[in-house]
């Protein structure tokens, strides 16, 4: 899993191209997988066609489906409630945040951005022209450009936050850092994502709808035949996704039933620990 995570984070195409084959050398299947079925494009970082910044998924997905998980089988107006009261608490507590933000980037990105600077100091600067410098910094150098704001490492081209690199070509061309910083990172833009508020919709007597809306007929979804059993309430498991199971007879150690349904004529010790078992 080493190799895994180095590819889908190395900036350069070199560096993946290394990984990926030690992947390879272990696990020949995967490594086919990944490039022939998967595509690089779609977990790689060096690979990736857009601007990706620092991000390395979006499944946001996710990340609604567990905030909501208790409010799923809510009516639709209640559950739109929840989602409206959850999204203007976020918008109020990060906007506080972002009034509160003294230095000129967000507080992640600064944290991230000022051990660079430390890490710039001492590295030997090369002017090549007006806006092209080429940096040493160890085994790895950097040719960069600060008019365009690439450097030959990518990580200033994708990240769009100045490397190590960049930050000495800026201090040798006594240009300030903080100019090639990406604007999306600034305190300034993290307010304005959060400037407006989110207000309640308010009672359904109040709602002012317009005619076309109101007289218009919506008929009722098809109603299926309900399947034997209780209604599935959690998600299809992903292609590969392990989970535990619950009805694991305590006599057989088996799964599907229970220990007064076992049909076992003698009770097995094998097995007794919890596993995973894929679903």
């Amino acid at each position: 899993m080493g190799s895994y995570w180095s590819a889908v984070n190395a900036y350069r195409c070199e560096d993946f191209a290394g990984y990926m084959t030690e992947i390879s050398h272990r696990y020949l299947r995967v490594a086919e997988y990944l490039e022939n079925e998967v595509g690089f494009e779609k977990w790689s970082r060096c690979h990736y066609p857009g601007l990706r910044y620092n991000i390395t998924t979006m499944n946001m997905v996710e990340s609604l489906n567990n905030m909501l998980v208790n409010a799923r089988d809510f009516p639709y107006v209640a559950l739109l409630d929840v989602i409206q009261e959850k999204m203007s608490k976020w918008w109020n507590d990060r906007r506080i945040v972002a009034m509160a933000i003294t230095a000129p980037l967000t507080p992640s990105r600064e944290s991230e951005f000022r051990p660079r600077f430390a890490q710039s100091n001492g590295r030997h600067t090369l002017q090549l022209n007006p806006v092209t410098y080429h940096v040493k910094s160890g085994e790895l150098e950097g040719v960069v450009d600060i008019f365009n704001k690439t450097c030959t490492c990518k990580e200033f081209d994708i990240d769009k936050l100045p490397c190590v690199h960049a930050i000495a070509a800026a201090h040798h061309a006594q240009v300030s850092v903080y100019s090639l910083v990406s604007p999306y990172y600034t305190k300034e833009y993290y307010a304005l994502v959060y400037g407006e508020t989110i207000y309640p919709v308010g009672s359904q007597s109040q709602w002012d709808v317009p005619n076309e809306v109101a007289t218009r007929v919506v008929l009722p979804r098809e109603v299926k035949e309900r399947k034997r059993g209780r209604p599935k309430t959690s998600r299809f498991p992903s292609v590969g996704e392990f989970r535990k199971r619950k009805n694991r007879c305590g006599k057989c150690g088996a799964y599907r039933h229970y220990k007064k349904k076992c049909n076992s004529q003698t009770g097995s010790t094998e097995g007794n620990q919890p596993t995973d078992v894929p679903v």
